[in-house]
């Protein structure tokens, strides 16, 4: 044997060496944390870590720096205090560890979640009686059910047009029950909760209000479906965050909405992370959908990037449809008129079914 074979073989040794003893050290900082747990003990001990450090650097003969080595058992403290947790009570209600299986959400008699496709469809803001109704008409002979329409907007300019509240709202029921359609709309005041129950089948939450935390809260008091939209710049870890406020109060009828997010890049309205739907997928047992409208604000996208949004795995895609788009009262240029939402409905569901294979509703 040469000497570097030698010399690699004692670093071999080593190294199971160092493993045994991390592990060993390991099993004590899990005895410690059991008896501070009964105790009423913090976990954390400051003190305990600075003497520590202290008795590496009185102790360190080299040929390592003692900052070096320091750094090396800040990490081995950072790793025992996490074996010191209960994984279970760490991990997020909205988390597939906490639960396997999909969230499936039931919304008349359409299931979000079950590995059907759905599309969401109707107009920015209500306008009218009539302008609803025509949409709505359309949806009907596509057979959707499932209908969007602002009633409370937040516009970034106080001089837009800001909804017609409870009006729209009453509007948005009335249509429904002669079509037989679910009405989905954005409540931005806690304290409207309460009265949107009667008119609202989905309560929406909008990607301004995302880290409205006591907005959250009242939406997991209510026993409705939330359609929870990501924040202009949140991250996704901020995301399940205020997903977790809602399921936090008992109310784990949670839709998941990709609608975009603000980057650097002008030639959309906002910037689609499709990435995020695997992601969310993934880490979360909540059904996803993506809102081309907002996350684009260009019609010639929309259907391409529906296109991306079913092939990567959205339950369901979004998208606003105005009687004439050329009068609307809000995001004219990003709506879609009849015609062209029939186009849409056409492409989009051929589209599913190649990739899917499946009935899509």
């Amino acid at each position: 044997m040469s000497e570097l074979e030698m010399l690699r073989s004692k670093i071999e040794k080593t190294t199971l060496q160092i493993l045994e003893l991390l592990n060993e050290r390991g099993k004590i900082a899990q005895d410690i944390g059991k008896l501070k747990e009964m105790q009423g003990v913090k976990r954390y001990d400051p003190v305990q870590e600075r003497k520590l450090f202290d008795l590496i650097a009185e102790h360190n003969e080299g040929p390592f720096e003692t900052s070096t080595v320091q750094h090396i058992f800040k990490q081995i403290f950072k790793a025992s205090l996490e074996l010191q947790e209960d994984d279970n009570r760490k991990a997020l209600l909205v988390s597939r560890k906490k639960k396997p299986e999909n969230t499936v959400v039931s919304v008349l008699g359409e299931e979000i979640g079950n590995g059907t496709q759905h599309f969401i469809m109707g107009p920015c803001a209500v306008e009218s009686y009539d302008q609803v109704k025509l949409v709505a008409q359309a949806m009907k002979q596509q057979g959707l059910k499932l209908m969007r329409g602002g009633a409370y907007k937040p516009r970034t300019s106080p001089y837009d047009f800001q909804g017609l509240g409870l009006e729209g709202l009453k509007i948005l029921r009335q249509v429904a029950d002669e079509e037989g359609m679910a009405i989905i709309s954005e409540i931005l005041n806690p304290n409207d909760m309460e009265t949107a129950l009667d008119y609202v089948d989905v309560i929406q939450i909008g990607a301004r209000n995302m880290q409205n935390f006591e907005l959250l809260k009242v939406a997991g008091s209510v026993r409705k479906p939330i359609l929870l939209k990501r924040g202009l710049s949140a991250t996704i870890e901020e995301f399940m965050y205020a997903a977790e406020y809602i399921l936090a109060q008992g109310n784990d009828q949670i839709i998941l909405c990709e609608r975009g997010i603000r980057t650097y890049e002008k030639a959309t309205r906002n910037t689609l992370d499709i990435s995020a739907v695997p992601i969310l997928k993934k880490e979360t047992h909540l059904p996803v959908v993506v809102d081309v409208t907002h996350s684009t604000g260009r019609k010639d996208l929309l259907l391409p990037t529906a296109k991306a949004a079913l092939a990567i795995g959205a339950d369901a895609v979004m998208a606003e449809v105005h009687p004439d788009p050329a009068v609307a009262l809000s995001d004219s240029a990003q709506q879609m008129n009849i015609p062209e939402f029939n186009k849409f409905m056409e492409e989009a569901r051929a589209f599913a079914n190649l990739v899917q294979k499946t009935p899509v509703s």
